[in-house]
């Protein structure tokens, strides 16, 4: 079967050598990005120029023949285009207006309104469509609603969540209204990117793990059916990769209760079982500890192999089971492809 290897193996396919790319591949670690972010002179400014944007996603494809390149974007960008506040302090992260009253929700635009902030992400996709390699796939994707909500409400990162945790808890109304907005907007942004050239979509959903069983299944799974469902009625047959980081024993099942073409395993995941409980439903992304990115050496050549072999007899798409680090050594992105493919 011909085509490009992320497609087939998302359709279910069981390569001899899975297609590879890498979360955060367009990033830090590379001298090349930081030349063009430089340029750019900020992150956000570098997220909305669609010609650097497409640069920089361009640049791991061209250094490593990666089998798919994935949109250089932010998850914040979504909050931002609801009228939420957003800005990045250097080296500290991403800030944003916390939105955690009734009143704030009430204040955030409807969700059909994002497409005007967040058109030059739609530029961005499309001189991707024209300028990647003919055998590498696009990939779009967007933070999942609770992870976008734990930012929106606490205006940062946190270590556990909690501010997110105390609303859902003292103010389950607010909470949910605010959850249904991200939730629609989610909808009409990852639809936009299929228009605009992206071939699959990726829902991140990075603090999943935080959520206790009910409230993962109520916050993280039910979330993503929605969303896949209404992106498989409107755009029939483009595959969408689930994230729901720190699923634990939650990740078996994943794929057949929400619709997802993939289920992307974190780090902690054991492959052997996910082979067992995961893989047995469809393809699997993952799982290599991005800190081999970093040490490199005979141990990451031996764990590429452990998991090639974990997930050889399914479908699999291999990948980090997190982001790249900015610390990560380039040559060792280049020895786990070597290593994958020899």
């Amino acid at each position: 079967m011909a085509g490009k290897t992320l497609l087939r193996a998302l359709a279910g396919e069981v390569l001899e050598v899975p297609p590879a790319w890498m979360m955060r591949q367009a990033g830090r670690y590379l001298p090349e990005y930081k030349a063009t972010r430089a340029q750019a002179g900020d992150f956000l400014s570098l997220c909305y120029t669609p010609d650097l944007a497409a640069e920089v996603t361009l640049q791991p494809i061209r250094r490593f023949g990666f089998d798919a390149a994935i949109l250089f974007a932010d998850i914040l960008l979504v909050p931002q285009a609801l009228g939420a506040d957003l800005w990045f302090v250097t080296g500290e992260g991403p800030r944003l207006g916390p939105v955690d009253t009734a009143a704030g929700v009430a204040a955030l635009k409807p969700a059909g309104d994002v497409h005007e902030v967040l058109s030059p992400v739609y530029e961005t996709l499309r001189i991707l469509s024209r300028e990647l390699p003919r055998d590498v796939a696009l990939i779009g994707f967007a933070g999942a609603p609770w992870t976008v909500a734990t930012y929106m409400i606490a205006g940062r990162g946190t270590p556990d969540q909690a501010p997110a945790h105390a609303l859902k808890d003292g103010d389950r109304a607010t909470f949910e209204a605010l959850l249904e907005r991200i939730t629609a907007a989610t909808v009409e942004y990852l639809s936009a990117q299929i228009d605009a050239g992206a071939e699959v979509v990726k829902l991140f959903d990075s603090w999943a793990g935080s959520l206790g069983a009910e409230d993962f299944r109520r916050y993280a799974l039910e979330p993503a059916r929605r969303i896949i469902a209404e992106l498989k009625a409107r755009h029939p047959g483009v595959p969408v990769i689930a994230f729901p980081r720190g699923a634990k024993d939650a990740y078996a099942g994943f794929a057949r209760a929400t619709g997802a073409d993939c289920v992307a395993l974190d780090q902690g995941v054991d492959a052997e079982w996910a082979a067992r409980r995961v893989q047995v439903d469809g393809c699997v992304q993952g799982n290599l500890d991005p800190s081999h990115m970093v040490t490199g050496g005979q141990a990451l050549v031996d764990e590429v192999l452990r998991i090639r072999q974990a997930f050889g007899g399914g479908p699999h798409v291999f990948n980090l089971g997190h982001g790249i680090t900015p610390d990560a050594d380039p040559d060792n992105v280049a020895l786990m492809l070597e290593t994958l493919r020899s």
